[in-house]
């Protein structure tokens, strides 16, 4: 029998399993393990997503320059597919490495580039780490798309070949991405799993970092949002069908304190629009990509989290050049009662002395 849930439960499950309850965690590898992911957007129209992941789990002792440690010197964080991840997770990863690329275009181009392929991996071992606009284009073949990767071949087998494992990315600077032979960046004392083993473990630790999931989702590139048969069979007030539930999520459910967190558009809280108008009623949009007179509540707005619930959207700019964070608004769902507004005040100031920066603007109505 499917276990029945209020929409109080899930939420409060979601949240802890996000680790956004009272309680922070201890520092930034035990936070991306719990996560699983962490979002590597570059968009820093208050700060990069994932400084401002980090930030809203770890508060104030959480520094960027500890997260670049970490993945360039310790090696105990590395990215692939757009996301931060615990090494320990590597093993995990690597059946997926195995099966890439997937689509007949790209294999059909590598093996037309297959020369070129073993030209850029050479130069690396030889040279590397080194960024895409340091390998000469020897393509025997163009890449062609309709979108930006048109043609840009060096950037477009290197980002395959990370995909494949055998490239990692080293690390980041101001000029961007720095490519290195795999064996240079992630261990050689690798467990091997099956591809069975792997997708299991991969779906139990995602359900373990969303605490409540579909069985199946709408389809995504790399980092599924659904979990097949892990968990808790379980139906959710005010819901329609199934979902899957961390059972031993439910025996902790009063470990959710009152927190505020100012999230970010690519937190993975709020990632899964859909999941978040079930079980929090919450409408969000990242409305970047919107032309500025139809965005409704500002081109980088931060969802408010307040308890288990979503209170409102902070409309804000970091200007570096003037030592300020811009607050345009803050918009409330519904009107804050005086404990809410002033716990969201005090967020917006945290935020601005993380940042470095002195608050602008009227944090709240």
């Amino acid at each position: 029998m499917a276990l029945r849930l209020t929409r109080d439960d899930a939420r409060r499950v979601a949240v802890r399993a996000q680790l956004l309850t009272g309680e922070r965690p201890a520092g930034i590898v035990e936070t991306i393990d719990a996560l699983t992911i962490v979002n590597i957007e570059p968009t820093a129209a208050v700060a990069p997503s994932a400084d401002l992941i980090l930030w809203s789990r770890l508060g104030w002792p959480y520094q960027p320059a500890d997260l670049v440690r970490l993945v360039e010197e310790d090696r105990a964080v590395f990215e692939w597919g757009g996301f931060y991840r615990a090494m320990t997770d590597l093993p995990l990863l690597l059946p997926e490495m195995r099966r890439r690329p997937q689509s007949a275009q790209a294999r059909e181009w590598l093996a037309a580039n297959e020369v070129f392929r073993r030209e850029v991996m050479a130069r690396l071992r030889a040279e590397g780490p080194l960024r895409a606009a340091d390998i000469p284009d020897a393509a025997q073949v163009s890449w062609r798309s309709s979108g930006w990767t048109n043609n840009r071949n060096s950037m477009q087998l290197l980002e395959m070949l990370v995909l494949c494992g055998d490239v990692a990315i080293s690390s980041r600077d101001a000029g961007g991405r720095l490519f290195d032979v795999a064996d240079r960046v992630y261990p050689s004392d690798v467990t091997i799993l099956s591809d069975e083993e792997a997708a299991r473990e991969r779906a139990e630790r995602r359900l373990t970092s969303l605490g409540i999931a579909r069985a199946k989702g709408v389809a995504q590139p790399l980092e599924p949002v659904d979990v097949g048969e892990i968990g808790e069979e379980a139906v959710v007030d005010g819901t329609d069908g199934l979902w899957r539930v961390d059972a031993d999520a439910l025996e902790r459910l009063d470990e959710v304190g009152p927190r505020t967190a100012l999230l970010s558009p690519f937190d993975r809280l709020v990632f899964d629009r859909r999941r978040l108008e079930e079980i929090f009623v919450y409408e969000y949009l990242l409305e970047m990509y919107k032309p500025a007179a139809r965005r409704r509540w500002g081109y980088f707005a931060l969802p408010i989290l307040h308890g288990d619930r979503f209170v409102g959207k902070l409309d804000a700019k970091s200007d570096r050049k003037a030592g300020v964070l811009r607050v345009h608004a803050v918009h409330e769902d519904e009107p804050f009662s005086d404990e809410v507004r002033r716990a969201v005040d005090a967020e917006i100031q945290e935020l601005a002395r993380w940042l470095g920066l002195e608050v602008a603007g009227a944090p709240a109505p």
